[in-house]
């Protein structure tokens, strides 16, 4: 794209019900310090209309609202950029809040580096609550598997991720949008752009405050599937996969043989050296030392991220469930399809779009 080109930028927006929290985006975008772009909110079946919702807004934004029947946010998405009339999209989810300067900040970027694609940062606003902090946390931090996402070291080889991320009507055209994956439909998009020669970016100042999951099972859920996805992912794009894609399953697995070694060693089983000498059962404590220091750094940084305790010990919750869950499903996956050959569309059907 000749990058002199003037920016026309179109947000879209795919909802299902979520009536309060889309009313929430709808006013932050309100308040947008460049209100030059048209928003589409594509209402993916609601069971009762989002329409009035929509439009209460329409004498603060130039706003379409599209109603189709339900196929999930992937393909929902597709359907608004075939009738966006930008030539470079933004994709918002319902449970994000926009900072003023937000679109502002894209055009920006986008004008002085452009780039096909690119993904923001997403943060917790006060207001949110103490749960959404701790998950949060345990999404971004530099301590968690998180921190791979919004790193700076990362920004010029970067995956969005769908709450935040834009994509110009080029890099849209030429691969179609949007694959046929419900979940890990984002990095999905990004692989195909790498691999069709497309470029991507982190634009660190483009942050969203994102809502995320509102109870524990829901986001133990959440990073289950996003664990089993990856392996389905790494065999669509062959080439793609990563060595660090295995660090929640081996801490996972570390964490629980150190649990097995506590009563070892406080019940003074040592083992024989080649020597005949006895090697003293405290050693055995070294391992689960390293997993307590691990959790006490999560704790303490959390505490002093949101100024409270409360969410520093929630946040070792979350991230023990982050890891245990995306590790259990990513060990899943990697069993069924890589060492029992099995279909991905078989073993997670729930992972893709039904065809029909």
């Amino acid at each position: 794209m000749n990058t002199s080109r003037e920016l026309k930028l179109s947000v879209i927006v795919a909802v299902y019900r979520r009536e309060d929290e889309l009313r929430e985006l709808l006013e932050s975008l309100s308040l947008q310090t460049d209100k030059d772009f048209e928003l589409l909110i594509v209402d993916d079946g609601s069971p009762e209309s989002l329409e009035p919702v929509a439009m209460a807004f329409a004498d603060r934004l130039r706003i379409r609202y599209f109603y189709k029947a339900n196929s999930g946010p992937g393909k929902t998405r597709n359907y608004g950029m075939e009738r966006a009339e930008g030539n470079y999209f933004i994709f918002l989810d319902s449970d994000t809040i926009i900072p003023s300067s937000y679109i502002a900040t894209v055009r920006r970027e986008l004008n002085e580096n452009y780039v096909d694609a690119y993904g923001g940062p997403d943060a917790a606003e006060e207001r949110f609550s103490d749960l959404q902090k701790a998950i949060t946390f345990s999404m971004t931090s530099f301590l968690t598997t998180g921190g791979i996402r919004g790193g700076k070291r990362h920004i010029g080889k970067f995956q969005p991720r769908s709450f935040n991320m834009g994509i110009s009507r080029e890099a849209f055209l030429a691969t179609g949008g949007f694959g046929n994956l419900r979940i890990g439909e984002d990095p999905d998009l990004s692989l195909t752009l790498w691999e069709k020669g497309f470029s991507t970016r982190l634009l660190p100042e483009a942050k969203v405050y994102h809502k995320r999951r509102t109870s524990l099972r829901k986001f133990a859920k959440q990073v289950y599937e996003f664990g089993a996805a990856r392996p389905i992912l790494n065999q669509r794009h062959p080439g793609s996969a990563r060595l660090t894609f295995w660090f929640p399953s081996v801490f996972i697995c570390g964490l629980l043989l150190s649990l097995l070694l506590i009563p070892v060693a406080l019940c003074g089983y040592g083992q024989s050296c080649a020597q005949g000498c006895r090697i003293t059962p405290l050693f055995l404590l070294i391992f689960p030392g390293f997993y307590a220091l691990y959790i006490a750094a999560v704790v303490i940084s959390a505490t002093l991220q949101f100024k409270s305790i409360k969410v520093g010990i929630l946040s070792k919750i979350t991230t023990l469930i982050q890891f245990s869950c995306y590790g259990y499903g990513f060990l899943r996956s990697q069993w069924n399809l890589n060492i029992l050959k099995r279909r991905p569309e078989d073993v997670f059907p729930g992972h893709f779009y039904k065809e029909k």
